[in-house]
């Protein structure tokens, strides 16, 4: 197992290295029409390596690539933003229909919580889109915050555990009165697996918050999505995850429709960013039972850890604080 994980690191290293050399190679190119493709052949290799890591330690796309590319890459950060939405609205949209399908991803839970986090989400982006475009530096203002943001993801995503079945114990009445509950085939067990969840009020104010936070700054919001629905509300892991991918169809759409009517929507970042995703997470898919799961996490970890600080720097040395 352990060259297993060597080689992972060395093809990660590799593909962003090869990212970074065209990076440096783009920063000395101007835009013409004769060399356009130097930044999507950047895009597409960097979120070819991003879409690699994806699928091995159960973090969303967007939630590396927004970061990082705010720190990187010249683009606005509306830009960023905005692909970084449609990315996790495109992983979300090709997977939610089948988790649908087998009764995994739960539309009785994702409806109440939905009502309120899209609203969030919408307000989030058209604040997002206000705040860079009402304040000279309101740019670097967005790139702390994200730092900010990215740090304390880092933070729960470190100390929050899974929780394959939860037992709940007691049920809130209005969780009880919209049965909110569900079954599925659960193959590992040869059994039909029936569940319920509670404890609704608090979700639906997490909900509000997470899809605030996922509209202001284009992140995908699976890694908040699951532990509330887990660890909260108690709903088994595969259906949290399953539902959780449900709810991104939804909040991102309406989120990106804000991004999209402000025309922070470029198809010359989007289109090799999807791409470059969607080719590497099948790469990762196949790697993620080569691989140990746990050295893949605190690697994804270091990264994402690594993109915070470097996206606060990056914002206070704009504003000329550091």
């Amino acid at each position: 197992m352990r060259h297993k994980n060597l080689i992972f690191v060395l093809l990660v290293i590799l593909l962003l290295g090869m990212a970074g050399k065209l990076f440096a190679a783009g920063q000395n190119v101007e835009m013409s029409p004769s060399n356009w493709w130097v930044w999507p052949l950047i895009l597409f290799c960097f979120t070819f390596s991003i879409g690699v890591i994806a699928p091995l330690s159960g973090v969303g796309g967007g939630v590396l690539f927004v970061p990082l590319a705010t720190a990187f890459f010249p683009f606005s950060v509306d830009f960023v933003r905005g692909t970084g939405l449609i990315m996790a609205l495109s992983s979300a949209l090709s997977s939610a229909p089948q988790l649908i399908k087998k009764g995994l991803a739960n539309i009785k839970i994702m409806s109440p919580v939905v009502v309120v986090s899209i609203i969030t989400s919408v307000i989030g982006g058209i604040v997002g889109l206000w705040i860079t475009n009402a304040f000279p530096a309101g740019k670097y203002y967005i790139t702390i915050a994200l730092g900010v943001v990215l740090f304390l993801i880092f933070i729960v995503m470190i100390t929050s555990k899974r929780v394959e079945f939860p037992t709940v114990e007691k049920v809130d009445s209005l969780s009880e009165k919209l049965e909110l509950k569900g079954n599925w085939f659960e193959p590992s067990l040869d059994k039909v697996v029936d569940y319920k969840i509670t404890k609704l009020p608090i979700g639906m104010v997490c909900f509000a918050l997470v899809g605030f936070i996922a509209g202001m700054f284009g992140l995908g919001a699976g890694w908040a999505n699951v532990p509330v629905l887990n660890l909260i509300m108690g709903a088994p892991i595969k259906v949290a995850v399953s539902t959780s991918m449900a709810i991104i169809t939804v909040n991102d759409a309406a989120a990106a429709w804000i991004y999209m009517a402000k025309g922070a929507v470029l198809p010359l970042i989007v289109v090799p960013s999807v791409l470059g995703i969607s080719i590497g997470a099948r790469i990762g898919a196949w790697l993620a039972v080569r691989v140990k799961p746990a050295f893949i996490k605190y690697l994804v970890l270091s990264i994402m850890l690594f993109a915070a600080l470097l996206d606060i720097y990056k914002g206070l040395h704009g504003l000329g604080i550091l």
